[in-house]
């Protein structure tokens, strides 16, 4: 993402101006991600804690490995 004030078509002769007004869209794009990461967490959090417990596994699986050389 290019935030360099010279790239703004409304701001482009403003100088110091379009930067602080492309550093402000930065800054709202960054709190939209944040947000978005953080929800997208909690969303997994709870959809994992929805599920079933794994059934449990017999005693006898895995003991015996037939391994030739």
């Amino acid at each position: 993402m290019n935030i360099s004030g010279g790239n703004l078509p409304a701001m482009s002769g403003a100088g110091q101006s379009g930067e602080v007004y492309s550093a402000a869209l930065a800054k709202k794009q960054q709190k939209a991600d944040g947000a978005a990461a953080l929800a997208l967490i909690e969303g997994a959090a709870s959809s994992s804690a929805a599920q079933t417990p794994a059934k449990s596994v017999t005693a006898s699986l895995g003991n015996n490995v037939n391994v030739y050389v």
